[in-house]
C-alpha cells in the first residue's frame, strides 16, 4: 500500500513538472490537485486512487461505445499479432482498405475517396489543400479561386491552415499574421442572434448575409467550411432546421465546394451516423475524426467526390499528385479499430437503441431551464450546451475572472463526473454507449454542480 501511494505522489509531482497540457493555463493547473486517469469501463473512468467518474465529454468527444469494449480490444489484439505500421506511402494495407470501402459505403452518396491522417486538424487541413490545389490544375478549375468561407464562432482545429478557417477569437487571435485570409460570415447563434430576431420569424436571416459574401467572391472562393448542425467548441451552438441543407444550395448555386467538418459531431453524436444526414445533405469533401476508431487510437479520414480525385490525375511529369503525407498514415491499428467501431454500430443497432437514451436527456435538461443562471441549453442528439449567465433577463454573461465554467467543473469532479466547460457553457457529450441511469446520474451532478458553483458566488 505504501509503495502504491509513494508511485501515485511521484505521478502527480511528475506530471506537473513534465508535461504541457493543451489547452491549460499550467500555472494554475501546478497549484491545483491532479486528477490522474489510470483505468476505464463502459461509461467509467477510475484515478490512480481508485476513485470513479462518470466520462461526460467522452475522453473529448472521442468514445462511442464506452471504455475497453471487448470487441474493439480484441480487434486491435488481433491485428498487433500481425502488423502494427506500414506505410501507405506507394503501398496498401489489409485494414486501411477494408475500413476505406465500409466508410464511403455508409458517408453521404458521391463521397468515394479515402484520404487518411491522425487527427481533426489535418483531416481539416487536407480538405483545405485538395480544394485549393484541384481549382489549380484540374481541367475546369479556377485558379483565381483561392479563398475560403467559414463562420464566426467556428472551430475547425489548430494547425495553421485550419485556424485560418477558425472563427474564435480566443483560441485564434494571437496567430493571425501567420495565417492567411479568409472570409467570414456570420454564424446562426440564435441565443444571441447578430439581428436581434429568433426562429422561425427571423426567416434565416444569417443566411442572408451568407449569400451575399457568396455572390460578391464567387470568383475567388473555392470551399465553404461549416461544422454541420452544431459548432461544437463555441459552445454547442445549434443551427436551425433548414440552414444546412440552404447552404449547400448556395455552394451548388455560386459553384464553391462545401467542405463538412464532421469531425466532431460524426459517428452518431447527433442521432444519425452523419449530421449531414439530417438534411440530406452531401458534402463535396467531408473530415472525419475523434470516433472514428470508437475512442481508442488515433485516425482520421478526409473524404471526397470522384470529380474532385479526378481533378488529381495526369501523366508523372505533370506534378498534379496530392502532395501530403503522414508517418501513421493508414495505420492498420488504428484502421482496425475503426473496422471494429462501424461493426459495433450494425450489431448492436447503436443509432436505434440511442433513440430513447436521447429523448430521455432532452427530458432532464429540461429542469435546467428553471435555474436562475442558466440562460439556454441547447441540445442535438447526445450533444449539450448549457450556457450559464450572470443575468437571465439581458443575457448579460460573468466576467471572466469568475471563471464559473471552471468552479461548475471542479464541483462536478468532487461528485463522480469529468466535464469541460467552454467558457460558461456546460459541455455533455457522454459516449453513445451511456445508460439511462448514467444519463440521470450524468444531468443530477450537473445540476447540482452549477447551483453549488452559483452559492459559491
Amino acid at each position: 500500500m505504501e509503495a502504491i501511494e509513494e508511485r501515485n505522489q511521484q505521478l502527480e509531482i511528475d506530471d506537473k513538472k513534465y508535461i504541457w497540457h493543451p489547452f491549460t493555463q499550467m500555472q494554475d493547473y501546478v497549484k491545483e490537485e491532479s486528477l490522474i486517469i489510470e483505468s476505464g469501463d463502459g461509461c467509467i473512468l477510475t484515478d490512480i486512487h481508485g476513485n470513479e467518474y462518470i466520462d461526460g465529454v467522452s475522453s473529448l468527444w472521442t468514445n462511442v461505445h464506452g471504455h475497453r469494449k471487448k470487441a474493439i480490444d480484441s480487434a486491435i489484439k488481433k491485428q498487433l499479432d500481425k502488423i502494427a505500421h506500414s506505410t501507405l506511402l506507394g503501398l496498401s494495407n489489409v485494414p486501411a482498405i477494408r475500413y476505406a470501402k465500409k466508410i464511403v459505403e455508409i458517408t453521404p452518396k458521391d463521397l468515394t475517396r479515402v484520404f487518411y491522417s491522425d487527427s481533426g486538424s489535418t483531416a481539416v487541413e487536407i480538405a483545405l489543400k485538395i480544394a485549393f490545389q484541384y481549382q489549380q490544375q484540374a481541367q475546369d478549375g479556377n485558379p483565381e479561386k483561392k479563398k475560403f468561407i467559414s463562420l464566426y464562432n467556428s472551430y475547425h482545429g489548430d494547425t495553421i491552415g485550419s485556424v485560418s478557417v477558425g472563427g474564435i477569437d480566443l483560441f485564434h487571435s494571437m496567430y493571425k499574421h501567420l495565417l492567411f485570409e479568409s472570409i467570414k460570415a456570420e454564424s446562426p447563434y440564435c441565443y444571441r442572434c447578430a439581428f436581434g430576431k429568433s426562429y422561425p420569424g427571423c426567416k434565416l436571416e444569417c443566411l442572408s448575409g451568407l449569400e451575399e459574401i457568396m455572390s460578391t467572391h464567387a470568383n475567388e472562393v473555392t470551399a465553404m467550411v461549416i461544422e454541420p448542425l452544431v459548432q461544437g467548441a463555441s459552445g454547442m451552438l445549434l443551427q436551425p432546421p433548414g440552414y444546412l441543407k440552404k447552404v449547400r444550395e448556395l455552394c451548388d448555386k455560386y459553384n464553391i465546394f462545401m467542405i463538412a467538418d464532421e469531425v466532431a459531431v460524426g459517428f452518431g453524436k447527433t442521432g444519425k451516423m452523419f449530421a449531414c444526414e439530417h438534411e440530406d445533405v452531401t458534402p463535396d469533401i467531408m473530415a472525419l475524426a475523434k470516433g472514428i476508431s470508437g475512442g481508442y487510437l488515433s485516425l482520421a479520414a478526409t473524404l471526397a467526390t470522384e470529380k474532385i480525385y479526378k481533378g488529381f490525375l495526369g501523366k508523372y511529369e505533370e506534378f498534379k499528385t496530392f502532395f501530403h503525407g503522414h508517418t501513421y498514415t493508414g495505420n492498420p491499428l488504428a484502421c482496425a479499430a475503426a473496422i471494429a467501431n462501424l461493426e459495433i454500430f450494425e450489431e448492436e443497432k447503436v443509432l436505434n437503441k440511442l433513440q430513447a437514451k436521447i429523448e430521455h436527456f432532452k427530458q432532464r435538461l429540461q429542469s435546467f431551464t428553471f435555474l436562475d443562471n442558466v440562460g439556454d441549453v441547447r441540445q442535438c442528439g447526445i450533444m449539450a450546451g448549457i450556457e450559464i449567465v450572470a443575468d437571465k433577463d439581458t443575457k448579460e454573461p460573468f466576467p471572466p475572472g469568475k471563471r464559473i465554467g471552471q468552479r461548475v467543473m471542479k464541483k462536478a469532479r468532487k461528485r463522480g463526473l469529468i466535464i469541460r466547460p467552454l467558457g460558461d457553457v456546460i459541455v455533455l457529450m457522454p459516449p453513445l454507449s451511456i445508460s439511462i441511469d448514467e444519463i440521470d446520474r450524468l444531468c443530477d451532478i450537473t445540476y447540482e454542480s452549477i447551483q453549488s458553483a452559483k452559492k459559491q458566488e
